[in-house]
């Protein structure tokens, strides 16, 4: 009901007392108390309008968050899937390094390549299979111990973006972000520089940083456009109103 409405049976009232006039005082005391009734109800009825405007303006807010924090879990459920991804990508390059049934070599041609790649391979899985667990402090030890046994490995950049993710989901948002800057300035040609530069803007923005996070996102944006990790910072900047 608006309230024009609402109001429509107090004018009603007030215009038929005061054109019926004042006869005595008796009647004159009626009037005086009829008025003040219904200065009562216009305050009640004024209330009621204020009361119901702020609750159609809570019920906007609450709706415009539902719809923001749809648009992030959508975000955050993408980079999810990414992660498991890029998991299973690595497990598949284990598997085809494998040695394939059927070819033969020498055990002293295979002996040196295969204990070493054995080794570099172990670590690197038994720090992510950790990571998969939801270990992150003991994934933690096992990439830094990788990268500083291994520095040459070529698993050199997926270990950094584990090691990054460790520190982002242990909430060392400064951790991961000087991480994930190491992978962008050391490994410019890995495949995860993409996602590197994107979960390095995420931690700006965590960090309380919005201006370098902004910056950031929009360099995904405008420079990698296509790519997931650019749609994922388009909607980072639709939800700071950008």
């Amino acid at each position: 009901m608006s309230a024009r409405t609402m109001m429509l049976p107090v004018l009603t009232t007030l215009a038929v007392l005061l054109t019926v006039g004042c006869g005595s005082e008796d009647e004159l005391r009626r009037v005086e108390q009829e008025v003040g009734d219904l200065k009562v109800e216009v305050f009640k009825l004024r209330q009621a309008v204020e009361d119901g405007n702020k609750k159609a303006q809570t019920d906007q807010q609450a709706a415009a968050e539902a719809r923001s924090q749809d648009r992030r879990f959508q975000a955050d459920l993408q980079e999810s899937l990414r992660q498991v991804q890029e998991t299973t990508r690595v497990m598949n390059n284990r598997l085809t390094s494998l040695p394939k049934s059927g070819t033969r070599s020498s055990p002293e041609a295979q002996a040196a390549p295969a204990a070493a790649a054995g080794e570099d391979e172990r670590a690197f899985n038994a720090a992510v299979l950790d990571y998969n667990r939801g270990n992150y402090p003991l994934a933690s030890e096992g990439l830094d111990h990788f990268l500083t046994t291994y520095p040459q490995s070529a698993k050199r950049p997926d270990a950094l973006f584990f090691l990054g993710l460790c520190h982002y989901n242990l909430r060392a948002f400064d951790k991961a972000q000087s991480t994930f800057d190491r992978i962008i300035k050391e490994h410019a040609a890995s495949p995860q520089f993409l996602p590197a530069k994107l979960k390095r803007a995420q931690c700006l923005l965590k960090l309380g940083l919005k201006p370098a996070a902004v910056k950031a996102f929009r360099e995904l944006v405008d420079g990698f456009s296509g790519s997931a990790e650019a749609r994922t910072a388009q909607q980072e900047l639709s939800d700071l109103g950008l």
